[in-house]
């Protein structure tokens, strides 16, 4: 079905990868964190957690680094490397300031839902300096299933009280694009650390290298 815009009454944006530019963070942190332990993560093996919730993510970290890997110090040494990243800064990536004003000035209700904890997305939405522009905010604390299921994006446009068929979901993951397209919404591509595949393109109305185009060609 041809994307009308005129019928678009609400966006939901992911967040790490998506709105805040923290993938690369979290892999840095992960890595050095196990490397700090003697051990090494590739990056094929964190990539494959992208987008999922950290319960699920521990199980294929777990699986994936044998069964000597204390994971637990090592979930406590990524944490703290990443406090120090974020301390610095919790940078927003392009096209995201721009984007946001955009849909103040249509009007149109935003949300997020992320698969990371509502302490630390309040936290990185407040000090980017955005949290103001989402009246709904979904994080792992709020479902019982996280991305890929459908119930982040399904509670999300409850909240936002709009039909999923009506709203523009903005993912940079495979398992968010699964989530959204399940959940019945629109869904819009821009890749961060994972390129599509023909699977993950089928799943969307678009792949776009940027918000910045995501603005300039679906929300004139």
């Amino acid at each position: 079905m041809p994307f009308d815009a005129s019928e678009l009454h609400a966006v939901v944006f992911d967040m790490d990868g998506l709105l805040i530019d923290s993938e690369a963070i979290y892999l840095r942190s992960s890595v050095d964190a196990a490397k700090a332990l003697g051990f090494h993560l590739s990056d094929d093996l964190y990539k494959s957690v992208v987008g999922l919730p950290m319960k699920a993510g521990e199980s294929i970290i777990r699986k994936g680094m044998g069964a000597g890997f204390p994971f637990d110090e090592f979930n406590s040494k990524m944490h703290e490397l990443l406090e120090i990243e974020f301390a610095r800064q919790v940078p927003l990536k392009a096209g995201v300031e721009e984007l946001l004003a955009h849909l103040a000035e249509r009007d149109l209700p935003i949300a997020v839902a992320t698969s990371t904890s509502r302490k630390r997305a309040e936290s990185h939405l407040e000090h980017a300096g955005v949290r103001s522009y989402f009246s709904t905010i979904v994080t792992s604390d709020d479902v019982s299933r996280g991305k890929p299921d459908p119930e982040p994006y399904l509670l999300a446009t409850k909240g936002l009280g709009v039909s999923p068929q009506s709203c523009l979901a903005l993912e940079d993951s495979h398992n968010g694009v699964r989530s959204a397209h399940r959940a019945g919404l629109q869904t819009i591509m821009i890749p961060d650390m994972l390129a599509p595949t023909d699977e993950i393109s089928e799943l969307c109305i678009a792949v776009m290298e940027s918000l910045h185009k995501v603005r300039e060609q679906f929300l004139v």
